[in-house]
C-alpha cells in the first residue's frame, strides 16, 4: 500500500512495472515529459484535432501508452488517495499530485534524509538480536538511504557495520578487516563470512555473561563456600 513513509519504494515499484510493459519506456516517458500533443488537421477551412483512427501507427501507439500509464498509477493507490487524484486524465498531473500529497514539500523530503542519516549514525545491535535480523535491519536502512541516493561511501558502510556489533564478535570483526578490503567489499560478503562463526560467537557471549553473575562464577570455579563468601564481599563491596 501506499504510505508516507514508503512513497519512495512506491514509487520505484511502479517505474519497474510500466517499464516491464510493452513499450515500457514510452509509458515512462509519458509520465515524465508528458502525453502525446495530438495533430491537427486543417479541414473546410476548420482546424480540428484528429480523430484515433486519423493518427499514424506511432501516433496511436503513444496514445495507448498515454492511456496504460494513467490506468497504471490509479491502480497503484490505495482508496484514500484515489478518491483525491481520480480526476486527472494526464499521467504526468497524476503522477506530480500524488508526490504531493505523500511525499510533502522538497523540506519534507530534506527531513527524511536527516533521519536516514541520523538513523546511520545511531546504528547499532540490539541485545539478543541474530546476526541475520541485525544484517536485516541494516540492509533495510541502507536500501532506504539508497532510494533517497543519499551518498555513502562503500568504506563508510562496511565500518558501520562491522564497529556496530557487540563485543564477543571483536575477533571475528578483526580477522574479516584483516581478509577483506572493506573499500570494494560489500557489507552482504561481510555478513556471509562473520555468519559461518556466529555459533562461536554466542558461546563467548553466554560464558561472558555466566562470568558477570557471582553464583554463576561460584560454579564455573567450583571454589568452597568459604571462597565465596570472600568473593561475594569483595564483588558486593568493590
Amino acid at each position: 500500500m501506499l504510505d508516507k513513509d514508503l512513497y519512495d519504494s512506491w514509487k520505484s515499484r511502479i517505474e519497474l512495472y510500466m517499464q516491464n510493459r510493452e513499450h515500457g519506456r514510452m509509458i515512462l516517458e509519458s509520465v515524465e515529459n508528458g502525453p502525446l500533443i495530438w495533430p491537427t488537421v486543417e479541414e473546410n477551412g476548420v482546424t480540428r484535432t484528429k480523430k484515433y483512427v486519423e493518427l499514424s501507427a506511432a501516433e496511436k501507439i503513444q496514445a495507448d501508452c498515454d492511456m496504460k500509464a494513467t490506468n497504471i498509477i490509479l491502480q497503484g493507490l490505495p482508496a484514500d488517495i484515489y478518491s483525491l487524484v481520480n480526476h486527472h486524465r494526464v499521467a504526468k498531473d497524476l503522477w506530480e499530485r500524488v508526490q504531493l500529497l505523500m511525499q510533502g514539500t522538497s523540506l519534507t523530503k530534506q527531513e527524511r534524509e536527516c533521519k536516514l542519516y541520523d538513523a546511520f549514525d545511531k546504528f547499532t545491535h540490539i541485545k539478543g538480536e541474530t546476526l541475520h535480523k541485525y544484517y536485516l535491519r541494516f540492509t533495510q536502512l541502507i536500501n532506504d538511504m539508497n532510494i533517497y541516493n543519499m551518498k555513502i561511501e562503500q568504506f563508510q558502510v562496511n565500518t558501520k557495520f562491522l564497529n556496530s556489533l557487540p563485543p564477543e564478535w571483536s575477533k571475528f570483526v578483526t580477522d574479516v578487516k584483516l581478509v577483506k578490503d572493506l573499500h570494494t567489499t560489500n557489507f552482504d560478503q561481510l555478513h556471509a563470512y562473520l555468519e559461518q562463526h556466529e555459533l562461536h560467537s554466542n558461546e563467548v557471549c553466554l560464558l561472558r555473561e555466566r562470568n558477570q553473575d557471582p553464583l554463576a562464577f561460584v560454579a564455573n570455579q567450583q571454589i568452597t563456600p568459604t571462597h565465596f563468601n570472600t568473593y561475594q564481599s569483595s564483588y558486593n563491596n568493590p
